[in-house]
C-alpha cells in the first residue's frame, strides 16, 4: 500500500508539472503584451522608459526559459506573483475568491450526487414502467443542456416571471440556490448513468439471485445488496468530475454575477494578467489530482477487492 501511494503521489505531481507546463506555453502563446495593454494608453501618462522599466519588474523582457524557471520556482515556494491589473499578490486574490467557489462547488457536487441516485433509484421502481423510462431518458437530457444556457433560463423562470428567487441583492443563502441548480443538473447526468448501469450489471450477479431465491423483497435486495456494490464506481466519477465543476464553476459565477474565481478568471482573460491565469489553472489541476488521489485511497476501504488487488502489485 506504501508503494502504490509513492507511485499515486508521483504521478500526481508529474500531472501537476505537465498542467503547469503547458499553461506556461499557451499563456506565453498569446498575442499581444499585458504590461502594455496594461500601462500604454493610459491615464498614468507614462513614457516608454517608464514602461520599460516596469517590464523589467514583471520579467516580461527576460528569455522564455528563464521566465519558465523563475515561475517555476516561485510556484513551488508558494508565491505566485501579482496581478499586473490590480497590483497585488495572486495568493491574496485568491485567498479572496476562492472560498466562494469552493463552497459552490461543494453544493453543487452535493446536488449532483443527490439527483443522481433519486434518478438511479426511480430507475428501479416496480409496477410503474414509465417511471423507470422517465429516470433512465433524463441523464441524456441533462448532459445536453448547456450550463450557461440553463443559467440564463432559470433566471428568466425562477426570477423575472415567477418571482421565487431574486437576483438583485438577494439573502446569502438565497444567491446560491440557482448557481447550484445549474450546476448540479448537468454533472448528475453521467453520474446517474454510472450508478443506473452499475445497479443493472449487479442485479446479474450470482448473489443477487441467490438472495432472491431465498424469497428476499426486490426493494430490499436493492438497499443491502445492489446499491452498495454500486456505488465505488460512482464515487469514482463523482472525484473526477470534481475537478469540471470548478471550470463549470467559473461559467455559473460569470452569468449570476458572482464573486470567486469566475469574476476573477474574466478579468484575467480579458487585461492577459498571466500570473493570475497560471495560478488558476494551477489551481484547478491540483484540486483535480487531488481528489482523484483521495478517491483511490478511500476506494479499498470500501471494497476490500480493491485492497487485495492493490496488495498483490
Amino acid at each position: 500500500m506504501t508503494r502504490h501511494l509513492a507511485q499515486r503521489i508521483a504521478q500526481a505531481l508529474l500531472v501537476l508539472l505537465a498542467a503547469f507546463t503547458v499553461a506556461f506555453v499557451l499563456l506565453q502563446a498569446l498575442p499581444g503584451d499585458a504590461v502594455l495593454i496594461k500601462f500604454l494608453g493610459s491615464e498614468m501618462g507614462l513614457t516608454a522608459d517608464q514602461i520599460a522599466e516596469l517590464r523589467v519588474a514583471y520579467g516580461a523582457d527576460a528569455p522564455i526559459w528563464e521566465q519558465y524557471l523563475h515561475t517555476l520556482g516561485n510556484f513551488l515556494r508558494g508565491d505566485f506573483g501579482y496581478s499586473i491589473r490590480s497590483g497585488v499578490p495572486v495568493s491574496q486574490l485568491l485567498t479572496e475568491n476562492l472560498p466562494s467557489t469552493l463552497r459552490l462547488s461543494l453544493l453543487a457536487l452535493a446536488a449532483a450526487c443527490a439527483v443522481a441516485v433519486l434518478l438511479a433509484l426511480l430507475s428501479q421502481v416496480e409496477g410503474f414502467g414509465w417511471v423507470r423510462a422517465v429516470a433512465r431518458s433524463m441523464p441524456s437530457f441533462f448532459v445536453a443542456v448547456p450550463v450557461f444556457w440553463l443559467g440564463i433560463m432559470l433566471i428568466q423562470v425562477f426570477s423575472f416571471q415567477l418571482g421565487l428567487v431574486s437576483v438583485i441583492a438577494p439573502e446569502p443563502w438565497e444567491e446560491l440556490i440557482l448557481p447550484v441548480f445549474t450546476l448540479a443538473v448537468p454533472i448528475s447526468a453521467p453520474l446517474a448513468q454510472v450508478l443506473i448501469r452499475n445497479i443493472d450489471a449487479v442485479f446479474g450477479e450470482p448473489f443477487v439471485a441467490v438472495a432472491r431465491a431465498k424469497g428476499a423483497r426486490h426493494q430490499w435486495v436493492l438497499w443491502r445488496h445492489v446499491v452498495r456494490n454500486a456505488m465505488p464506481p460512482t464515487l469514482t466519477m463523482a472525484g473526477v468530475l470534481f475537478g469540471e465543476l470548478l471550470g463549470g464553476a467559473v461559467v455559473t459565477e460569470t452569468v449570476f454575477g458572482l464573486g470567486g474565481l469566475g469574476g476573477m478568471t474574466q478579468q484575467a482573460v480579458a487585461n492577459q494578467d498571466v500570473a493570475v491565469l497560471q495560478a488558476i489553472v494551477v489551481l484547478s489541476a491540483t484540486a483535480f489530482v487531488t481528489i482523484s488521489l483521495a478517491v483511490d485511497l478511500v476506494m479499498p476501504l470500501l471494497d476490500p477487492r480493491l485492497s487485495r488487488a492493490v496488495s498483490a502489485v
